[in-house]
Formats: C-alpha cells, structure tokens, sequence
C-alpha cells in the first residue's frame, strides 16, 4: 500500500523533445515540456505552460526570439530572449539581441550582446500606508 504512491507519475510533465545536430526547422516553434535542441531553428521558440523548459546546446542555434519560463542557453541566439522564470547561462552561450529575464546565473564565458533587463515580479510590493498604522495603534 505505501510503495503505490511511489509509482503514480507526478503532474509536472516530462516530455522531452529533441531537435539533432544537422536538423533546421524554418518557421515558429510552439513546445510544452523540455525542448533540447542540437540543431537549429529559424523562426520564434515559444515554450507554453509554466514548467516549460528550453535547453540549447553549444551546438545549437536559435535565429529568431526566444520567449520560455525557463532556459538552459549554452548555444548562439540571433534574436531577443525573454525568460519569464529562471534563465541559465552557460559558458559557451551567446546571445546577439536584447535580454530579459526574472532570475539569472551566468557563467565565465557567456556573452551577450544587447540590453540586459531583469523583469520585475508581477505584482508590486507595497508597504501598509502610515494611516493604516496609526489606526491599529489606537485601537
């Protein structure tokens, strides 16, 4: 009885797909799951749902924007990135457009040759207002 639960798959998704050295792909790419690509692709990586996750290789290219939660860049990236999530850059990676990311690590090595922009979380933090705290301290 308790070894069932070991056995039920998790919800997050483990697709995998895998683009091989040698292969291009003209046009938009639209992905759930991982993404690994070797090889390259001329057009748009668009990675949907929120544990989508885009890995390049160091011999892979991507000629066209980037828009994923979180990446995994060791690659060339002609286009802009953005990285909704975690973006990883390893120490081959180069990318010649604008960058965009939530959090980021970034290897000796990396380039990137454009703007660099952390994006902000989705809501602000805002402290209480002074009223707010006066009045709970009357009470």
């Amino acid at each position: 009885m308790l070894n069932r639960k070991r056995n039920e798959r998790s919800p997050v998704s483990q697709d995998t797909s895998l683009i091989a050295h040698g292969t291009v792909i003209r046009g938009d790419l639209r992905f759930s799951g991982a993404l690994h690509l070797d090889g390259r692709i001329e057009g748009a990586v668009l990675g949907e749902g929120d544990d989508a996750i885009f890995t390049l290789s160091e011999h892979g290219h991507v000629q066209g924007e980037i828009r994923v939660p979180q990446a995994v860049i060791n690659g060339h990236v002609t286009g802009d990135v953005h990285v909704s999530v975690r973006l990883e850059l390893a120490a081959h990676a180069r990318i010649d457009g604008d960058l965009r990311y939530h959090t980021m690590e970034m290897a000796a090595g990396a380039q990137v040759n454009g703007r660099i922009a952390r994006q902000a979380d989705d809501a602000p933090r805002e402290l209480p207002s002074p009223d707010s705290l006066d009045e709970g301290v009357m009470a």
